[in-house]
């Protein structure tokens, strides 16, 4: 293996790695003294789909656990983690230091590799990386300083890792921290030929009398929903059998889309970092959800203080073409596409009245785009309107 040490403040800096366990992540979102905070996901749900019943057509519907992603035994690994490591379950790891916290985070791209293998579209996959780790510990409030990456592969292909980093470096220009190092590691016989992986990982800082928890959540509060770029790095493995089963190849046009079916599925992550810190400077943010798997129904949640819920508007914004088109081609029901995909937005705010309408005024603007999407509420989980 050979380590990669881009930057270095000190002749004693050094990279290090952890890994992920079926990409699920877990982290500890209680300040902690204890060193070994990390990171896991819950998978998906969200808002206004097209109403698929089997009883439409004898054809089968697709769903994540069908397609090889069990997300409930996730969700029992991540109940035992628990046990151990009590605080597990916010979307980056804090750790104290003076004035401060260190937030960490660590996530793959999952199986969007494939496509990426089959398109030959490396040049972003670099920007999903990032993306999954940094808009997770923005959600803390933490402005990222530093991203490691891990790529290993069977046999190096110097430029195609090239391209792969080259995003990567992308990634953490948009997100505004320095690649700091890596791992490359070439194992012979243990990937398939011309295929590769990769993992990364964050690490930012907030002051600890800026952090946002959530605790400050009141019924009342507005969920501001900023859009994603499509599927982002979540739900891969229900659709690549989705596209099997479509007889679309991925250079056929995206039907109701401008772009071929790949380009659309190779959209690289959107990457929040510099908009959400912006919007944080100006007051009225109290929570924050990164929407990748769970959806609305398990992200949101995670924010919220016990006794709160909240009410999804699912006619608040347009659902997406490609999320259209994955729904019909798989006969998804509703309730998969919602515990699978980010159906359109990719982070939620939670803020204050006053903080939503300043918000919406400069998405209407035209300074972003962003949509109200619900409300918090008296109760528990989350219901659609």
């Amino acid at each position: 293996m050979e380590s990669r040490i881009l930057h270095s403040s000190s002749p004693s800096s050094c990279c290090f790695s952890s890994g992920s366990i079926n990409r699920h992540r877990f982290s500890s979102t209680s300040p902690s003294p204890n060193p070994l905070s990390v990171s896991f996901p819950q998978k998906t749900r969200t808002t206004r789909v097209l109403s698929v019943s089997k009883k439409d057509d004898d054809t089968e519907s697709l769903s994540y656990k069908g397609s090889g992603v069990d997300i409930d035994a996730g969700t029992e690994l991540v109940r035992r983690i628990a046990k151990m490591a009590p605080g597990i379950g916010g979307f980056g790891g804090l750790f104290p230091l003076g004035d401060s916290y260190l937030v960490a985070g660590t996530d793959g791209v999952g199986t969007k590799l494939k496509l990426a293998f089959e398109t030959g579209i490396h040049h972003t996959i670099g920007i999903d990386l990032v993306a999954m780790s940094v808009n997770d510990i923005v959600t803390s409030g933490a402005k990222p300083l530093f991203f490691l990456d891990y790529f290993a592969t069977s046999r190096l292909d110097v430029d195609l890792a090239e391209k792969v980093i080259k995003g990567i470096v992308d990634g953490c220009g948009q997100s505004d921290c320095a690649l700091l190092g890596g791992e490359t590691a070439e194992m012979p016989d243990f990937y398939a030929e011309g295929e590769y992986d990769l993992s990364g990982f964050a690490v930012g800082i907030v002051k600890k009398d800026s952090v946002i928890n959530g605790k400050n959540i009141v019924a009342g509060d507005v969920l501001i929903g900023l859009p994603s770029s499509g599927v982002h790095s979540n739900g891969f493995s229900l659709v690549r059998k989705v596209v099997a089963r479509s007889g679309l190849s991925l250079k056929d046009e995206l039907p109701g889309g401008s772009t071929t079916l790949g380009e659309a599925l190779m959209a690289p992550t959107t990457i929040y970092v510099k908009q959400v810190l912006d919007i944080i400077s100006r007051g009225g943010v109290k929570g924050i959800a990164h929407i990748t798997g769970g959806g609305f129904t398990d992200n949101i949640p995670r924010v919220f203080p016990d006794g709160l819920g909240a009410v999804i508007h699912t006619d608040a914004w347009e659902l997406p073409p490609l999320f259209k088109w994955i729904q019909q081609s798989g006969r998804i029901e509703d309730s998969e596409m919602r515990r699978t995909f980010n159906l359109g937005i990719g982070m939620v705010l939670v803020v204050s009245p006053e903080a939503a309408s300043r918000i919406l005024g400069e998405a209407k603007n035209g300074d972003y785009v962003a949509y109200r999407i619900g409300e918090v509420v008296d109760g528990e989980g989350v219901t659609y309107h």
